[in-house]
């Protein structure tokens, strides 16, 4: 790969603030944009687990759709409004990549956009090096 790909999920405010759900460099490295509980448009409330599930599923959709799987990530970052759903957080996180081990990051944060969300993540994940 020589460029920048960009990919969308089709979220509202991708397209109200002018960003890509997920950007893969030419270097192999992949980034996806903040991802939250909000699935074909609509925001799914829930649990902070089930949240967390909808959100990395979102993440994980948007790498497979620049050819990557879940076993490609080696970061994360959980972005919580209450320092209380960590374990419900980190229960969904290490379902989902206990056998990866990414390096990850967990941050209470004051507020996401829509208060009935309690989780955002992030994920960077990496293709391997390009051949010369």
């Amino acid at each position: 790969m020589t460029e920048v790909r960009r990919v969308s999920s089709g979220a509202p405010w991708e397209e109200i603030f002018g960003y890509s759900r997920a950007v893969a460099l030419p270097n192999g490295l992949v980034l996806v944009s903040g991802c939250t509980s909000t699935a074909d448009g609509r925001i799914a409330e829930g649990t902070p687990y089930e949240q967390t599930v909808i959100a990395f599923g979102v993440a994980v959709a948007a790498l497979e759709e620049l050819g990557l799987g879940r076993e490609h990530v080696v970061r994360t970052r959980m972005y919580l409004t209450h320092a209380r759903d960590v374990d419900d957080v980190g229960r969904a996180h290490k379902e989902l990549f206990d056998d990866v081990r990414p390096a990850a990051s967990m941050i209470i944060v004051s507020g996401l956009v829509d208060p009935s969300q309690v989780v955002e993540v992030e994920v960077e994940a990496f293709r391997g090096a390009p051949e010369s």
